[in-house]
């Protein structure tokens, strides 16, 4: 006789460890469990999650708790109907098409340059500390047009929010440096403001302080909110996705030589590592009614806990999921960065990541400054590090060893190079 695993326990020490076989083990026995440590539903198949995010009955009301304390107000993600689409309308052309292009791709560009130089003569180096935890809030920070000799404190505050977020255990401590955070940043902003509102500038904070659409703009609390929320949702995809993607590719070296040879596969790059290893583990909704799904169904007020990291790896859904393969062809980079995206690391439908193509243009630009900058990259004992998370999840560390351009010899360099003088 087949023995049916105990279902895990996503709190512990050894899922933490190894959470994908805990998710095969829920997709095939468990698809609807009620988890007794979050007091949540756990949904773990790519059909089911698909769904939580893209129908209406699955509201975000449990977003009221979980989000709005650490924020200090009401966010995107909260919002539904005239309220969200008007609040999207007036902070989404920031993050793309020209306004990003023109305007902030530079800004990242030099933020990028300017973290690389800092070892760009070192023969090892850790890629987490010295680049990718501090990159896309070095770019938020500079986005925002706010001081950036404060570089430092909003990382810090950073940390405080995702750990705020992250903190499933409910660990007391966690959540007062979380609220005691919220209040700092407010205090911070407030003042800078009253000053953007009364001369505005060429910045994102300006251009929050002053965009009207029907009638409706965003006041001094709902900015620090959206603030805090692009802290925490910018910060943590860009940081993780790029330790991801380098630990991917440094562990499959034919697939780092292929993007190294053709940079137009970087988006691919980014792609499978969303897929394969996302950043953001799990997001909640609370469905507004009962609801069927595999395994059952869920009662109308719970809370939902969409397993994005099991849906990515759904056998239902994406053949040799647990193999990571940029040429896959079920998850194509060209809508990979879109509400049509074949993953779920981004979510789907009305909620799908303002931000997504900020992030991607982050990841573009810091893997090809890395790869121009370092044609020889390398894990010194030649094992991936491990990663660590449950909400989030990612490598701490990453040591890389590395053969600087000034190095080779002229001719030798590698990749593209960027205009950015």
């Amino acid at each position: 006789m087949t023995t049916i695993p105990q279902p895990p326990d996503i709190l512990s020490p050894e899922f933490e460890a190894d959470p994908y076989s805990a998710y095969r083990v829920l997709r095939e026995h468990y698809p609807l469990f009620h988890d007794p440590g979050t007091g949540s539903y756990l949904i773990s198949r790519y059909e089911d999650v698909q769904r939580a995010f893209r129908e209406p009955v699955f509201t975000s009301d449990n977003y009221d708790w979980q989000l709005e304390p650490v924020h200090g107000g009401r966010t995107l993600p909260q919002m539904s109907g005239r309220e969200h689409a008007v609040r999207r309308a007036l902070v989404a052309p920031a993050f793309r098409g020209r306004e990003l292009r023109e305007k902030f791709l530079p800004v990242i560009e030099r933020n990028a340059r300017e973290l690389i130089d800092g070892f760009r003569d070192a023969e090892e180096t850790d890629i987490v500390a010295r680049f990718a935890t501090r990159f896309p809030i070095n770019v938020i920070v500079d986005m925002l047009g706010l001081d950036r000799a404060d570089h430092d404190r909003f990382h810090a505050w950073y940390e405080a929010v995702v750990a705020f977020l992250a903190n499933l255990a409910q660990d007391p401590a966690v959540t007062a440096t979380g609220l005691r955070t919220s209040e700092e940043l407010a205090a911070y902003l407030f003042p800078v403001i009253q000053e953007r509102r009364a001369a505005p500038g060429d910045d994102l904070l300006s251009t929050l302080c002053t965009t009207e659409i029907d009638g409706t703009r965003m006041n001094d609390r709902d900015i620090t909110a959206f603030v805090s929320l692009l802290l925490s949702a910018g910060g943590e995809t860009t940081d993780k996705a790029l330790a991801g993607i380098f630990r991917n590719l440094l562990a499959h070296p034919d697939q780092l030589a292929a993007v190294r040879a053709d940079r137009s596969l970087v988006p691919a790059a980014f792609a499978e590592t969303l897929r394969y290893s996302p950043p953001v583990q799990m997001i909640m909704r609370q469905p507004a009614e009962d609801v069927a799904l595999s395994g059952g169904t869920v009662p109308a007020g719970s809370t939902v806990t969409c397993l994005i990291g099991a849906a990515n790896r759904d056998e239902r859904r994406y053949d040799h999921p647990e193999n990571f393969d940029i040429f896959r062809k079920e998850n194509a980079a060209a809508s990979a960065f879109s509400a049509a995206a074949d993953h779920v690391a981004f979510g789907l439908g009305r909620h799908f990541c303002v931000g997504a193509l900020l992030a991607k243009a982050e990841v573009e630009v810091g893997v090809n400054q890395l790869l121009d900058a370092f044609p020889d990259m390398s894990l010194p004992d030649g094992a991936a590090p491990a990663e660590a998370g449950v909400f989030t999840r990612g490598p701490t560390r990453l040591s890389v060893r590395l053969t600087p351009t000034g190095r080779l010899g002229r001719g030798q360099e590698g990749g593209r190079k960027y205009e950015q003088e």
